[in-house]
């Protein structure tokens, strides 16, 4: 696999994907991330360190670059865990289980965050106002509810589907409730 050509699509779909959820500083964004599907392969059989490192710095770089938080999430042996930093967690008041990710147990993407990250930490679940999904992972269970799909620029990354989702808030009040601030209310 051509590791700059995947560095520079990745970039590609997290601009994209950044702009398009309009992430915010101090807001989460999660990573799914099957390196086995990028790499042509089943999720879960065929994973890559480095194709695990090269989109997880990517997407870090981002994601921290606007003062927003990343949380990479695990595969199925781990429950699909999140990896964080121990102050996200902290703050938040996350359930901090223990683990260390490992390739197999964990996947690309968390071992790739663990040593990238300043004090990494587990967490079991979290809720993040936007995400990426790379290679089919199922991140929707950790993106806040309303979830509203983004069709990212690009469809693929390497053999793995990629989708993405951000989140808005609920719509209440009916057919006399206004969505849209209105200058005389704020």
């Amino acid at each position: 696999m051509d590791l700059v050509a995947l560095q520079q699509a990745t970039q590609e779909v997290i601009d994209d994907v950044v702009e398009q959820a309009q992430l915010k500083k101090g807001q989460i964004f999660v990573l799914g991330l099957s390196s086995s599907e990028v790499n042509g392969g089943v999720i879960g059989h065929k994973s890559s360190a480095e194709i695990g490192q090269v989109i997880v710095q990517t997407i870090y770089d981002k994601v921290t670059e606007i003062g927003a938080h990343l949380a990479v999430q695990g595969c199925e042996h781990l429950n699909r865990a999140l990896l964080v930093e121990r102050d996200l967690a902290e703050d938040k008041g996350l359930e901090i289980v223990s683990v260390v990710p490992q390739l197999h147990a964990g996947g690309s993407g968390q071992v790739a965050a663990y040593a990238l990250f300043q004090d990494p930490v587990e967490v079991e679940q979290i809720t993040a106002q936007a995400g990426l999904d790379i290679g089919d992972t199922s991140i929707g269970m950790h993106v806040k509810h309303v979830q509203i799909p983004i069709r990212p620029v690009r469809r693929e990354l390497g053999g793995a589907h990629v989708t993405a989702l951000k989140s808005r808030p609920k719509l209440i009040g009916g057919p006399r409730a206004r969505y849209e601030a209105v200058d005389t209310f704020r």
